[in-house]
């Protein structure tokens, strides 16, 4: 049974695990990669309402296996981004990932953002395909101010 729910402190722990182990699996290891950024190590105080953020967990039968997130792109008032999307393979082939993304965009528009950027590895296959489908199109560069400079994927949607 799956089950989506914000992040909280004592999920912490579990998510750095769980971001650094997918991290591995698909490459995205040291600077330049969304597993190596600081807020990894807490994402329950970087991931709050003030900040126009949410962190989700995914849970299947009360075991995370993943999560998503979503906050503003820089200083951006109108464009957002879709952040740590990692899944471990116990949670792939389940419509998990796709549940995360549209809760996501469904908060950064009742936000008030109207775009949502994201940025990738093209290792990634079956999220990119994900994001094709989700309406997210391909980007020939990254936006400028992206701090995932190993990063070889940029996508945009209108929300």
């Amino acid at each position: 049974m799956l089950t989506i729910d914000k992040i909280q402190p004592k999920h912490d722990e579990t998510i750095q695990k769980i971001i650094k182990k997918v991290g591995e699996e698909f490459g995205a290891v040291g600077e330049g990669f969304g597993p190596s950024d600081a807020e990894v190590a807490q994402m329950s105080a970087y991931y709050t309402e003030d900040k126009r953020s949410r962190y989700l967990i995914a849970l299947i039968n009360n075991e995370i296996v993943g999560g998503s997130g979503v906050a503003p792109f820089g200083d951006s008032q109108t464009i957002c981004e879709l952040k740590k999307l990692f899944l471990l393979p116990t949670g792939r082939g389940f419509g998990v990932g796709k549940e995360l993304t549209l809760e996501c965009l469904s908060y950064a528009k009742s936000q008030g953002f109207t775009h949502c950027y994201l940025d990738t590895l093209s290792s990634m296959k079956s999220a990119i395909s994900l994001y094709e489908k989700l309406g997210f199109e391909h980007l020939k560069k990254p936006l400028e101010g992206t701090i995932h400079g190993n990063c070889d994927v940029w996508m945009i949607k209108e929300l």
